[in-house]
C-alpha cells in the first residue's frame, strides 16, 4: 500500500508539525480522541470515501470553491501553506447529514466528526496534489486506496 501509506504518513506528519517519534497516524488519532492504530483504516476509508462520493478531488475542490472557500481549497492544492477550515465550513459544504453519517461510522459525536474531518481533509487533499495540481489519475488513486483499505478490514 506504499503510495497511500506515504500520503497518509505525510498528512499526519504535517498535522503534527513533523513530530514522528511513533507511527504518525497513531499519534494523530490519539490526539484527536480517535483511539488506536486499529482504528486508522476506518478513518482513512471514511475520508477517501468522502472524496469519492463527492466527485473526487476535482468535485470536492469545486464544492469548496462554490461555497465561497476558494482561497482555502486553492491553498490545499498549491505548494504553500494550507489554510484551515472549521467544522462549520465543512458542514456547509457537505451538509449536516454527511457529517452525521461520519459521526455514526466513527462512533463519535457530530462535533467530533466535523472536527476530525476538518483537520484531515485539507491535509489529505494537499498530499494527494504534491505538484500543486490535481493529478489526472487522482480518482484511480482514491479508488485503489479504498480497495486496499476494504481488503485490510475484511469487507
Amino acid at each position: 500500500m506504499g503510495l497511500l501509506d506515504g500520503v497518509i504518513g505525510s498528512v499526519v506528519g504535517s498535522m503534527l508539525g513533523g513530530s514522528q517519534t511513533q507511527n504518525p497516524l497513531d499519534t494523530i488519532l490519539s490526539g484527536l480522541g480517535g483511539g488506536n492504530a486499529g482504528e486508522k483504516n476506518p478513518l482513512l476509508q471514511i475520508a477517501l470515501s468522502m472524496l469519492q462520493r463527492n466527485g473526487g478531488l476535482d468535485g470536492v475542490l469545486s464544492k469548496f470553491r462554490q461555497g465561497g472557500m476558494a482561497p482555502q481549497a486553492d491553498s490545499w492544492v498549491g505548494t504553500g501553506e494550507n489554510m484551515n477550515i472549521s467544522p462549520d465550513q465543512l458542514q456547509q459544504v457537505f451538509g449536516s447529514s454527511s457529517i452525521g453519517n461520519i459521526a455514526s461510522q466513527l462512533g463519535v459525536s457530530h462535533e467530533q466528526a466535523g472536527s476530525v474531518m476538518s483537520q484531515i481533509l485539507p491535509e489529505l487533499i494537499n498530499q494527494l496534489t504534491p505538484q500543486g495540481k490535481v493529478p489526472e489519475d487522482s480518482n484511480d488513486t482514491i479508488a485503489q486506496g479504498l480497495e486496499m483499505l476494504s481488503k485490510s478490514l475484511g469487507k
